[in-house]
């Protein structure tokens, strides 16, 4: 069964829309589950928008599996699951296109994700069937919480990371394969940051990739508390070799973020623009992806709003889910006619 829209409230959200508002909306009301987190989303390539979040009672909870949904003109489909795990919990799905169209399903299961393995599934006619789940080789992943980058030639620059007690460090793992094999680089972290006898964790992990110009790419990152900023790291030669990171001026909360490159290069980066706390959630644009600014908050009521993932549309709109207040994962359409320009 699918959810479809009334007349009236499809064409007062056709008609917001036109007047350049952006589309907000939850992706579902009710649900087998009563918790979801760590959304992600892709354009299909009929312009049907797929997302896809874990869900059960709670996290860490052996429950916990990785479910599904479509939206279609008709409004978004009744979630399905795409994967569990017997008796532990799944995490942080990841959806993507190689560039020889095949779309990708990753995530992660374990006890938590200090003890986590990855796994993964295709589909080859744009998720309308998938393949048998795949669980990756020891020390490989898959792209942790976001999307990998995907350059034009099909190299594929992977974000991941290790959530080791009392240390966590990036890694970036980079497929010439269209995505079926993987080598590992890094780890990439922040200088200075040692354990100093303390059980804390330490360190950055959940990396974003984009492109800034020509062989030169850019990851950002989340980071622990005691840093408290976004950070980045640089590569020069398309991913193959990578600086340390650096912090960024805006703050972090040890909290999921993500970043896309524009059309023209403008670099928009969805994030909690607090030091504490998982509320608000913004967007910041910048044109040389180390300076940002602020330009829309997209939620900003006490709870947490968390784990934005996004990507840039066919028609250069930003395409956004979050997690909303653990209940729900919410979607918005950001019209690209209302992002600022230079």
């Amino acid at each position: 069964m699918k959810i479809f829209f009334g007349a009236a409230a499809f064409l007062a959200v056709a008609a917001a829309f036109v007047q350049g508002a952006p589309l907000s909306e939850f992706i579902f009301d009710k649900a087998p589950f009563p918790s979801s987190h760590a959304s992600t989303v892709v354009e299909l390539r009929n312009g049907n928008i797929m997302a896809a979040w874990f869900g059960g009672t709670a996290e860490d909870n052996p429950d916990v599996g990785i479910w599904a949904s479509v939206r279609s003109k008709a409004g978004w489909s009744t979630p399905v699951e795409m994967a569990k795990e017997p008796d532990i919990a799944a995490y942080n799905p990841v959806l993507f296109y190689t560039k020889n169209h095949r779309l990708w399903l990753y995530y992660k299961f374990g006890p938590h994700p200090k003890a986590w393995t990855g796994a993964r599934r295709w589909s080859d006619d744009d998720g309308k069937t998938w393949s048998a789940v795949e669980h990756l080789p020891a020390g490989l992943y898959g792209p942790i919480r976001a999307k990998p980058l995907v350059l034009p030639d099909g190299v594929v620059i992977s974000g991941t990371s290790v959530e080791s007690y009392g240390s966590w460090a990036c890694w970036i793992e980079r497929s010439t394969d269209d995505g079926k094999t993987f080598s590992r680089i890094g780890p990439i972290s922040v200088p200075g940051m040692t354990q100093n006898n303390t059980s804390r964790s330490l360190g950055i992990i959940q990396p974003t990739v984009i492109p800034l110009s020509g062989k030169h790419l850019r990851l950002y990152a989340r980071s622990t508390g005691q840093i408290g900023h976004i950070c980045a790291a640089d590569s020069y030669d398309n991913g193959s070799t990578w600086s340390q990171a650096h912090p960024l001026e805006l703050p972090n909360p040890n909290a999921g973020i993500d970043a896309v490159a524009l059309h023209d290069d403008r670099i928009v980066l969805v994030y909690n623009d607090t030091p504490k706390g998982r509320t608000p959630l913004n967007l910041a644009i910048s044109h040389d992806g180390e300076h940002f600014q602020m330009f829309h908050t997209l939620e900003s009521e006490p709870g947490e709003f968390s784990y934005p993932d996004m990507v840039v549309a066919h028609n250069g709109d930003l395409l956004i889910t979050y997690t909303w207040k653990r209940e729900k994962i919410k979607f918005v359409r950001f019209p690209a006619a209302e992002i600022p320009k230079p």
